[in-house]
C-alpha cells in the first residue's frame, strides 16, 4: 500500500509541478540553513573524547591569597607547580598529567626533505600520562615512561604533520631532533589526532592545531625550553623564576582520569582536604575555591563555543519553521484543489486513514525531495563557515551523521507540515463533491 501512495504522489507532483518545486524549495531552503548552523555548532561543541570525557577532570584551585576569600567563586583556570607535583606524588587516580604550552627553534639534519632550514616549532610540556589518559594514538614507538620523567630525559614524541615535513614520513624513533641547541631522542610519533575543541589547554586557543612536539615537563624546566600560555604571580615574588617549586605563580594545567564518573565526588574530596591541610599549614588565610570539572562541564564553564554560533543556530530553526508555515499553506492549497479527487475516492469506499495516509506519503516525499536539495544548500553553507571568519571554522564538515539528520529533519519537518492539510482531505464530503460534479 505505500508503495500505491507513493506511486499517487509522484502523479500528483507531475500534474502540479510549479506548486511541487515550491514545496521542495521552501523545505530545502530551511533544511540548508538549519543543517549549515547545526554542523557548525556540532563541531565546535562536540565532545572530543566521547567514550571518555566523564572520567577526565580539571582541578582548579586558587592559591592567590588575595582571590581565596569566598570558597564558592571561580577559580583560577591554572594551579601552582608546588600543588601540581604533590597531585602528582599522591597518585589518588588512574592518570594524571601536569602541562604547559611552549615552543622553540629547531635544526633540521642536513639530509632532511628539501634541506628544510631551521624553524620554529609548538610544543607541549606534559608527564608520561598525558598520552594514555587522553588515549593519543601513535603510529611509531611509544610515549614515554614515568622513569623518563624522573630522569628529565632528553625524550620527544613528535606529531604526524612534523615527522611527515622533517623524516618524509619515515619511522623516525631514534633519531634526534635538535631543539634551541638540546638533543632530543625521538621515542614516538603520533597517528592523527586532532581533538576538538582543544580541551586540555584553552589558553592556547579553543581550536588549534595539534602541537609539533611533546616534551617531559621537567626537560623542558631543565633545559630551559622557551614556555607560552597563561601565568598569574602575586606577593613580592621574592622567588628568582616564576618557574620555581614554591613560586607563588599559577601556570600549570592540572587534569585528573578517575575509574568512572561517579569517583568525581571523591576525587573532590581530596582535592578539598588537601587546601583544608595547606591552610592549616599556614600557607593560605582562608580555604581557597576548589572545582573538579569534567571535560564537557569544564568547556561550557569556559564558554568555548562562540555566542553568535549558538544564535545563528535559533534563527535557523526558526527560519525552518517559517518554511514550514509556508509549506503548510500550499499542502493546503493543494488539497482543495483535489478535494473532487478526494470525493471519488471516499465514494468508492476508500477509509479516512487511507486518505490521511496517502497525504502524510504525499508530503514525506516531499521532505525527501527537499532533504536531497537541502543537502547540496548545506554543503555550499558549509563550505562558506570554513572559508569564513568563524573561529575553529576548518574543523566544520558534513559527515555521516550530518547526513541522516539531513533527511530525518526534511521527512520529518515535511510530515509534521502536512498533518493538517492531511486531516482537512479526511474531512472532504464525498457527497458535496459528486454533487457539484
Amino acid at each position: 500500500m505505500l508503495l500505491y501512495y507513493f506511486d499517487l504522489a509522484l502523479r500528483s507532483f507531475r500534474s502540479a509541478r510549479g506548486l511541487t518545486a515550491l514545496m521542495v524549495l521552501t523545505i530545502a531552503m530551511g533544511i540548508g540553513a538549519s543543517m549549515t548552523t547545526l554542523t557548525t555548532f556540532r563541531a565546535l561543541s562536540g565532545d572530543p573524547l566521547p567514550d571518555h570525557s566523564a572520567r577526565l577532570l580539571r582541578v582548579q584551585l586558587d592559591a592567590d591569597p588575595s582571590k581565596a576569600l569566598t570558597p564558592d567563586k571561580e577559580p583560577d583556570t591554572l594551579v601552582t607547580r608546588l600543588d601540581a607535583e604533590a597531585w602528582l606524588r599522591d597518585k589518588r587516580v588512574v592518570h594524571q598529567a601536569m602541562m604547559t604550552g611552549g615552543g622553540f627553534n629547531v635544526e633540521p639534519d642536513a639530509d632532511s626533505p628539501g634541506g628544510l632550514k631551521p624553524f620554529e616549532v609548538s610544543a607541549r610540556y606534559t608527564t608520561a600520562d598525558f598520552f594514555p589518559m587522553f588515549h593519543v594514538p601513535f603510529l611509531f614507538g611509544q610515549a614515554w615512561s614515568a622513569a623518563d620523567d624522573s630522569a628529565n630525559a632528553p625524550v620527544v614524541v613528535l606529531s604526524k604533520d612534523y615527522n611527515d615535513k622533517v623524516f618524509g614520513g619515515a619511522n623516525s624513533v631514534g633519531r634526534s631532533v635538535r631543539a634551541d641547541g638540546t638533543d632530543l631522542r625521538v621515542v614516538g610519533v603520533l597517528a592523527d589526532w586532532q581533538p576538538v575543541p582543544y580541551f586540555f589547554d584553552l589558553n592556547v586557543g579553543h581550536y588549534r592545531k595539534t602541537e609539533d612536539m611533546f616534551v617531559p615537563f621537567g626537560t623542558a624546566l631543565e633545559r630551559k625550553l622557551g614556555m607560552n600560555g597563561g601565568m598569574s604571580c602575586w606577593g613580592d615574588n621574592a622567588v628568582p623564576h616564576p618557574h620555581e617549586l614554591n613560586a607563588p605563580c599559577s601556570w600549570i594545567q592540572y587534569w585528573a582520569e578517575v575509574a568512572s564518573p561517579a569517583d568525581a565526588a571523591g576525587y573532590l574530596d581530596y582535592v578539598t582536604r588537601y587546601a583544608a591541610q595547606q591552610r592549616a599549614a599556614g600557607r593560605f588565610a582562608q580555604l581557597p575555591a576548589v572545582r573538579v570539572r569534567n571535560v564537557m562541564d569544564w568547556l561550557t564553564s569556559q564558554h568555548v563555543v562562540p555566542s553568535d554560533v549558538r544564535l545563528q543556530v535559533w534563527l535557523a530553526f526558526g527560519f525552518l519553521a517559517v518554511c514550514l508555515v509556508n509549506t503548510v499553506g500550499l499542502l493546503l492549497a493543494k488539497c482543495l484543489r483535489r478535494s473532487p479527487e478526494i470525493g471519488v475516492r471516499r465514494a468508492l469506499g476508500a477509509p479516512r486513514r487511507q486518505i490521511f495516509a496517502q497525504f502524510l506519503v504525499e508530503a514525506g516525499t516531499i521532505g525527501l525531495a527537499g532533504g536531497a536539495l537541502g543537502l547540496a544548500f548545506a554543503a555550499i553553507g558549509v563550505w562558506f563557515v570554513r572559508h569564513g571568519t568563524t573561529r575553529g571554522a576548518q574543523f566544520v564538515s558534513l559527515d555521516a551523521t550530518a547526513l541522516l539528520i539531513t533527511f530525518a529533519l526534511a521527512i520529518g519537518a515535511s510530515i509534521v507540515a502536512g498533518l493538517l492539510p492531511a486531516w482537512r482531505a479526511c474531512e472532504v464530503s464525498p457527497a458535496s463533491q459528486l454533487k457539484s460534479s
